[in-house]
C-alpha cells in the first residue's frame, strides 16, 4: 500500500470531476461521457501516477537498504567511518558548493530541531531563500528537507536522490562502501541546497557533533549549541562534560558560536573547546515574552523561549555577517523587529508539544465535544521528559492554550489522562519513567492508565505501510513488558504486578493500531468523558501516531 502522502497524491491524479467507474447496469450521464482522446489522457494520467508512486517506493526501499543493523558506535561499521565522508564529497563534487554555502550549524541534546526551525523561519520572514535540514522525520522522509519552509516536492526529491545515488553506486566499492542512511541523507541535503541556490542553509546535527555527517562544513557563518543533557551516552560519554565536548566538535576556528544556558559542567567543557579554537562563545539568553509584542511563539511550551533566544542570536549574527545590519534587533532586551516576530510566531514543527484532536466517526457536533485528544511530544531524555510533562500539565489545566476547536466542552464533566509510551531500547527507562512520574506528581497530573506499545515503524521498511505481524506469537513485546514493570514498580513499589500484561493502571498492546482503536472505542462508549492522551518517549512513536490519525 502506498505511503499516506502518496495515497493522497494518487487520489488527486485518479479522481475525475465525475466518476469514471460506473455500475455495469447504469449508463453514464452525458456529462460523464468521455471522448476517446479524454479517455486516453485519463488512462495516461492514472498510469503516470502509478509509475510515480512505484518509483517513490523504489527510492524508499533503496534508502532502507542503507540502514545498518549495527549500533551507531560500532567501530567495525566502515560506512560510518568519518574519513569516508571526504571521499563521498569528492564523488558528488560537493566540496566547492559546500564551501560557498552560508551555513548555520546547530548541535545539542534538547531543542536543536526547534532552534533550527525558529532560525529558518526568521530568515525566511526577512526575505531570504532558505534550506532547512532536520531529523528525524515523522511520516515522510521529505520532511527532513525544507525549501523556503515547505517540504521538498516529490519531483525534486526523486531528481536529486537519483543524481546522488547513481554517482555513489558507480564509484563506491568494498574499500569505499555506500554511505550509511543518515550520511546519505546529509549528502543529499547538501546537493539539494546547493542546486537550489538557497541564501542560507540551516543544518541540525544528527548525533553528537564532532563526527556527525553535517560536520563536513568547514566554515559556517555561525554555530549554536542548544540545551545539553544525558542522551546517546553509549556513544557520546557518561558525563555532561564528555557530551558537551562531542557537541563542541562543530566549533570552527574563529567562527562565532552561541550556546543556550548550560549546566556548569557542560559550560566548562564548551568554554575549554572554544578557547582552544579561538572561538568567541557567547550565551544566548532566553527570549522574554514582551519582546514578541503580544504575539505567541509558533512552537508551544515554556522551554521554547530558550530555543527562540538562541535562534534570535543565530539569525542576527547571520544577518550581520551578510551585511544586513538594518535587519537585526537594536538590543537584547527590547522588542524584536516585526520580521523576527513573524518568523517566531509562524514557525511550525510536528511532534513537539503538538495537540491533535481525533476525528470521530459520528459527525454530530455534540459527539465531538467530549472525545479523544492526543498531546504529542517526542521527549526521549530525562530533561526533556520533565519539560514535556510540565507542558502537558499546563495545557490540560488551561484551555486557553488549546486551539478553540479542541477546547473541552463545558458538558464534559469528567476527564481521563492516559499515557501512551514507548522508548528505544538504547534509552534507559529507569532514567526516563521516574522523571515522568515525579514531574507528573509535582504538577498535579495523575495518569489513570499507561499504555505501552511497540513503534509501528519498527515493522516497516522506510515508506512501507505494511502492518505488524499478524500472529501474536511473532511479536516480541519483551521491551514493552519491561517498561510496564518499571511503571508498576514506580506506582506500587515492590508489590510489583502479576505475570499478565494488563493491570488496573497499565496495559501492553501488541501494536499501536490496536491501542489507538481501543482508545477510540473507549471514547465512543464514554461520550461524557474527555480522554487526554500524552504520547511521548520516542519521536518514532509520535510519527506513527500522527500517521494513524491522518488516515481518518
Amino acid at each position: 500500500m502506498p505511503h499516506p502522502p502518496l495515497l493522497a497524491h494518487l487520489r488527486r491524479l485518479l479522481l475525475l470531476p465525475c466518476s469514471s467507474v460506473v455500475p455495469v447496469a447504469a449508463a453514464p450521464s452525458p456529462a460523464c461521457r468521455l471522448s476517446p482522446r479524454a479517455m486516453t489522457s485519463t488512462v495516461a494520467a492514472q498510469a503516470g501516477g502509478a509509475v510515480a508512486a512505484t518509483e517513490y517506493e523504489d527510492v524508499l526501499g533503496r534508502l532502507s537498504s542503507l540502514i545498518t543493523q549495527k549500533v551507531r558506535a560500532h567501530s567495525g561499521n566502515r560506512g560510518n567511518q568519518w574519513d569516508l565522508m571526504a571521499h563521498y564529497l569528492q564523488i558528488l563534487e560537493l566540496e566547492e558548493p559546500i564551501a560557498r554555502m552560508k551555513v548555520i550549524h546547530v548541535a545539542g541534546t534538547k531543542g536543536k530541531g526547534s532552534t533550527c526551525t525558529f532560525t529558518e523561519s526568521i530568515l525566511r520572514s526577512c526575505g531570504f531563500s532558505t534550506g532547512l535540514f532536520t531529523s528525524p522525520h515523522l511520516m515522510d522522509v521529505r520532511e527532513r528537507f525544507r525549501l523556503n519552509g515547505v517540504d521538498i516536492s516529490e519531483e525534486k526529491f526523486l531528481k536529486y536522490f537519483w543524481w546522488c545515488w547513481n554517482k555513489l553506486k558507480e564509484k563506491t566499492d568494498d574499500d569505499i562502501p555506500m554511505p550509511t542512511y543518515f550520511r546519505f541523507l546529509a549528502l543529499l541535503a547538501f546537493k539539494i541546497f546547493s542546486a537550489e541556490q538557497v541564501d542560507v542553509a540551516v543544518l541540525e546535527v544528527g548525533l553528537g557533533g564532532k563526527f556527525d555527517a553535517t560536520n563536513v562544513v568547514e566554515a559556517p557563518v555561525v554555530c549554536g549549541i542548544s540545551s545539553l543533557g544525558y542522551d546517546h551516552m553509549e556513544i557520546l560519554g557518561n558525563t555532561l562534560g564528555e557530551i558537551a565536548g562531542e557537541k563542541a566538535g562543530i566549533f570552527k576556528k574563529e567562527v562565532l558560536a552561541y550556546t543556550a544556558p548550560q549546566p556548569e559542567e557542560a559550560m566548562i567543557s564548551l568554554k575549554q573547546r572554544a578557547l582552544e579554537l579561538g572561538v568567541s562563545l557567547q550565551v544566548a539568553n532566553p527570549l522574554e515574552p514582551h519582546q514578541l509584542k503580544d504575539q505567541h511563539l509558533g512552537l508551544h511550551g515554556e522551554h521554547q523561549y530558550v530555543n527562540a533566544g538562541l535562534a534570535v542570536a543565530l539569525a542576527s549574527t547571520w544577518l550581520k555577517k551578510q551585511g544586513h545590519l538594518d535587519r537585526i534587533p537594536l538590543n537584547q532586551t527590547g522588542s524584536l523587529p516585526d520580521e523576527f516576530i513573524s518568523g517566531l510566531s509562524n514557525a511550525s514543527l510536528q511532534g513537539r508539544a503538538q495537540i491533535v484532536t481525533d476525528s470521530q466517526e459520528n459527525s454530530e457536533e455534540e459527539d465531538k465535544d467530549c472525545s479523544l485528544v492526543f498531546y504529542l511530544d517526542g521527549a526521549h531524555s530525562p530533561e526533556s521528559m520533565d519539560i514535556c510533562v510540565r507542558w502537558f500539565s499546563h495545557v490540560t489545566k488551561d484551555d486557553r492554550r488549546v486551539p478553540s476547536s479542541m477546547v473541552q466542552s463545558q458538558s464534559c464533566g469528567n476527564s481521563q489522562k492516559i499515557l501512551l509510551f514507548n522508548c528505544m531500547s538504547v534509552r534507559d527507562p529507569l532514567r526516563l519513567l521516574p522523571h515522568l512520574v515525579d514531574t507528573s506528581t509535582q504538577n498535579g497530573v495523575h495518569f489513570d492508565l499507561a499504555l505501552f506499545v511497540p513503534n509501528q515503524s519498527q515493522y516497516n521498511k522506510l515508506g512501507s505501510n505494511s502492518s505488524a505481524p499478524a500472529e501474536p506469537e511473532k511479536i516480541d513485546l519483551s521491551w514493552q513488558l519491561s517498561l510496564q514493570r518499571v511503571w508498576e514498580k514506580l506506582l506500587h513499589g515492590d508489590k510489583g504486578m502479576s505475570d499478565t500484561n494488563s493491570s488496573e493502571t497499565s496495559q501492553v498492546f501488541e501494536s499501536l493500531p490496536l491501542a489507538v482503536e481501543w482508545l477510540r472505542t473507549k471514547a465512543r462508549q464514554n461520550r461524557s468523558t474527555s480522554f487526554q492522551v500524552l504520547v511521548t518517549g520516542s519521536l518514532h512513536l509520535v510519527g506513527d501516531v500522527l500517521r494513524l490519525l491522518k488516515k481518518r
